[in-house]
């Protein structure tokens, strides 16, 4: 054989092999990464609630007689004192020992309500000035430096919630007084005296605010206490959550709230006003049993943007638990725990950082996770590409070749 064709021949076993190498070679794993960034960082609580009204009024019947037909219609606006139905003396009168006795114990029960109201208001007060004074000392600490500013803004919210709650208490003791005179027009109208007993009895309304129910819109004979009617006032709602109970203890009172899902465009501000003491069991869709206990949220965002809100109401709340303002942030989906027998452990977690075509796993100490990112306490650093979702064959010093690139929230 020539010797050309020796050349020949051992170029193309050269190609060949060459060829075949190239054919078996392990080619790069894609993957999809993204950079870790620095910035403000918030863990947050996420959950459904429901609006309600702080104060709501059932108007029932102050003595048993006829009941004129309530022309009044749900979502009319009523005032203090306004008079909402108008009873009559059934025919015929049945008066006797025992009507009268319970008219007059009914006064003397409202009575007493009243001077319960009347401590509660004292006792708002006294809260109110206790605030007040812990808050003027902690603006004279925060002014020499010796407190941390969270200490002052907690005073801050203590002082705001106790003049809520000394307005709360006012309300009732002026619905309290309002009951008062009711039960008196009463007694007055079965003892037969007063002008009331001639024309009929008038009920007002011990609040302003809207109609929500009409419990009895015909004229009809009604009975001693049945529920004729509710107001109250849509300006003051509520948003309720149920929360699981180990959630609910990252809830604290003062927290910053997200309100979310309600119907209207930019999400609603509220604040955590209280964690109820007691929990209660709920069977979640799944049939599992929960321990959950109910959080009530103030709506602090101006009236004007959640005037279309009503009474019972589904929004959707985020509650923040956590807020870091310069955090080192990276997606959720590019951490994951540590293999089992890893002695390099910091904080049990660990993530794939590229550098130079190839995947590098890193172990990590993360403070806290949010919905989309967590905060990175050790172990990264911003500007670092790591790969989000790893495949389960991801290893250390695998080559990668990025397929998109994503930044952290």
């Amino acid at each position: 054989m020539k010797k050309r064709t020796w050349i020949y021949v051992g170029a193309a076993g050269v190609a060949a092999a060459a060829l075949l190498a190239w054919a078996f070679a392990p080619r790069p794993t894609e993957v999809e990464v993204a950079r870790v960034t620095q910035g403000r960082f918030e863990a947050t609580i996420e959950e459904d609630g429901k609006t309600r009204l702080r104060d709501r009024y059932v108007i029932s019947a102050p003595l048993s007689g006829r009941l004129s037909r309530i022309a009044l219609r749900e979502g009319d606006t009523v005032t203090t004192e306004a008079v909402v139905a108008t009873l009559t003396p059934a025919l015929p009168v049945m008066l006797d020992d025992r009507t009268l006795r319970e008219q007059q114990l009914r006064v003397e029960i409202t009575e007493a309500q009243v001077q319960r109201a009347s401590a509660r208001v004292e006792g708002a007060k006294v809260a109110l000035l206790q605030a007040g004074n812990e808050l003027r000392r902690s603006e004279q600490l925060a002014k020499q430096g010796f407190i941390a500013p969270t200490k002052l803004e907690t005073d801050r919210l203590a002082a705001l919630a106790a003049q809520k709650e000394l307005d709360a208490a006012q309300q009732e003791h002026h619905v309290a007084g309002h009951e008062v005179e009711q039960a008196r027009a009463a007694l007055m109208a079965v003892r037969g005296s007063g002008p009331s007993a001639a024309r009929g009895f008038a009920v007002r309304a011990p609040s302003a605010g809207r109609v929500l129910r009409i419990v009895q819109p015909s004229e009809t004979v009604v009975t001693l206490g049945m529920p004729l009617l509710e107001v109250g006032d849509t300006r003051s709602l509520e948003v309720v959550a149920e929360l699981l109970t180990s959630d609910a203890l990252q809830a604290r009172p003062g927290a910053r709230v997200l309100i979310e899902r309600w119907g209207g465009g930019a999400p609603l501000e509220g604040r955590v006003r209280l964690v109820e003491p007691s929990a209660f069991t709920k069977v979640s869709a799944l049939g599992v049993e929960e321990q959950r206990v109910k959080v009530l949220i103030d709506i602090t965002s101006p009236s004007a943007q959640w005037v279309a809100l009503g009474d019972g109401f589904r929004v959707g709340v985020r509650i923040v638990t956590i807020v870091v303002d310069d955090a080192i942030k990276v997606p959720a989906s590019a951490i994951f725990p540590l293999p089992q027998g890893s002695n390099d452990s910091v904080g049990g977690m660990a993530a794939f950082v590229v550098e130079n075509g190839l995947a590098r796993m890193v172990s990590v100490e993360i403070g806290a996770r949010g919905a989309t990112d967590a905060w990175v306490r050790k172990g990264l650093s911003a500007g670092a590409t790591v790969i989000v979702y790893p495949p389960p064959a991801m290893k250390d010093g695998l080559r990668v070749r990025q397929r998109s690139v994503q930044s952290a929230a």
